[in-house]
């Protein structure tokens, strides 16, 4: 009896072998992608508006010079005149309104300002400026001037078109969800790229749409950081995430400090020589402006009258240009003593990163250098979000635009990152509402959208990788 050979190993039923389990960084690509395509193509037309304003206000810096060249400087001439006689001519040309500040001429080719509020036709949040020759006191003109940093009307304008096309509070919301984005979209450009093939990122030899998908993830590479750098400065004063960046500062005692206004006791008593707001209170403009020159405030400064007869004066450097002078004091107006003194230097660190943070993005803590730079990456914002759609067209084979990325992306990241990647996300959601409020809509619709597919026998989570 003859026994039949036993199959070898090779011939035996082998189990399945189990399916390669998926890396971190293979299972976040589709999701990556997803999110990138969407905000993408539905944040892009807010953030072309953002680049295009901005690329003009970056410009606008250079164009004030220009345009208000008579009322900017002056001929140098030998001795600068008191600055008390500078505000008296001012006062007399302009009798109207009260005095909110003085500016003296920084530099020897400078005029001075003379900035009145509650002046007849001028925005009550504005001031009009009166510019002063420092060497004769004869009043060179006079315009509207907005914001601490002396923007007058060409700027002011540009300005408030970039923050929020003219449309007040409402209007703010545009750039504040341009910004909440922006910093998601860069972020997930660089996700995306590093994650592909290295023989894939090559721009020389390509054509079509991957040559165009070369140039825009090329480009945006070394560009993600500034566009970080823009959306997180850019929150730090818009509407909500402005107000809860606030809160946060302030829980760790890091708002930005001021100096203490209150006057000396015999303030009230020996103040004589003027009204509130007509900046001849006590001792003088003269005399306050050399009580801070001792304490070492060198130029630019900006004095402020007293508020009330139990204020003080207060003298503050506005240099924003590198290196950043924002030393302030307050004097007496009574005995011309300094009461107050607060340094630059002794702002908390989180209150000086937002200072140099909003000095960098408007363009003024490295001047024209700054500017350029700014104007750079505005531009290359808007060829980035060119292409972006070109290659979204060039997926639909030119004739019209191509599929969008399919559902069910999140099913191939592993729970153990997925879990705490929604934790951030609600936690990043709250404190940045305009990013948070949109996401979570998004993924209703896209959660109601996927389940009428499915009703519908259409569902097919991952889709064809052929269709990426």
């Amino acid at each position: 009896m003859t026994t039949a050979p036993s199959p070898t190993t090779d011939e035996a039923p082998q189990p399945p072998a189990p399916a390669p389990a998926k890396s971190v960084r293979s299972g976040l690509r589709p999701l990556v992608l997803r999110l990138h395509f969407y905000a993408g193509v539905l944040v892009a037309p807010f953030l072309l508006v953002a680049a295009l304003t901005g690329l003009l206000y970056a410009a606008s810096f250079q164009a004030e010079k220009i345009v208000y060249d008579h009322e900017l400087t002056v001929p140098v001439g030998d001795r600068k005149l008191p600055v008390s006689e500078q505000v008296a001519a001012a006062r007399e040309a302009h009798p109207e309104g009260t005095v909110a500040a003085v500016r003296p001429s920084p530099e020897a080719d400078a005029t001075t300002r003379v900035m009145l509020s509650g002046t007849p036709g001028v925005d009550p949040g504005h001031t009009l400026a009166v510019f002063v020759d420092p060497y004769t006191a004869k009043v060179r003109g006079e315009l509207e001037q907005y914001g601490s940093s002396g923007a007058l009307p060409l700027r002011t304008w540009i300005d408030e078109f970039h923050r929020d096309l003219h449309l007040g509070e409402t209007g703010r919301l545009y750039s504040e969800f341009a910004a909440s984005w922006l910093w998601v979209i860069a972020g997930g450009g660089l996700v995306l790229w590093f994650s592909r093939r290295r023989a894939l990122r090559t721009i020389r030899g390509t054509s079509g749409r991957r040559r165009t998908l070369a140039l825009h993830g090329g480009v945006g590479v070394w560009a993600a950081a500034g566009f970080i750098f823009l959306s997180a400065t850019g929150l730090t004063w818009s509407t909500y995430a402005g107000a809860n960046i606030g809160e946060l500062r302030t829980s760790l005692g890091q708002e930005t400090p001021s100096v203490s206004a209150a006057a000396g006791e015999h303030a009230g008593h020996d103040a004589a020589g003027g009204t509130t707001g007509d900046a001849a209170h006590g001792v003088g403009l003269d005399k306050v402006l050399a009580a801070a020159r001792a304490e070492g405030l060198g130029d630019p400064v900006e004095i402020v009258p007293p508020a009330d007869e139990k204020s003080a004066y207060v003298v503050q450097q506005i240099q924003r240009s590198w290196p950043t002078k924002q030393d302030s004091v307050a004097v007496d107006p009574a005995s011309g003593e300094v009461t107050d003194v607060l340094r630059f230097d002794d702002h908390p660190a989180l209150a000086k990163l937002t200072r140099w943070g909003i000095d960098l993005h408007t363009g003024n803590l490295f001047g024209l250098v700054n500017q350029i730079a700014l104007m750079a990456l505005a531009f290359t914002l808007i060829l980035l979000i060119l292409w972006g759609y070109r290659m979204w067209w060039q997926r639909g084979r030119g004739s019209a635009f191509g599929r969008p990325i399919p559902r069910g992306a999140w099913q191939q990241v592993p729970p153990y990152v997925l879990v705490p990647l929604l934790a951030v996300i609600a936690v990043l959601g709250y404190f940045v509402p305009l990013l948070g409020i949109p996401l979570a809509a998004f993924l209703a619709v896209d959660i109601v959208l996927g389940e009428v597919a499915h009703r519908r026998g259409r569902r097919a989570y991952g889709g064809d990788p052929a269709a990426r």
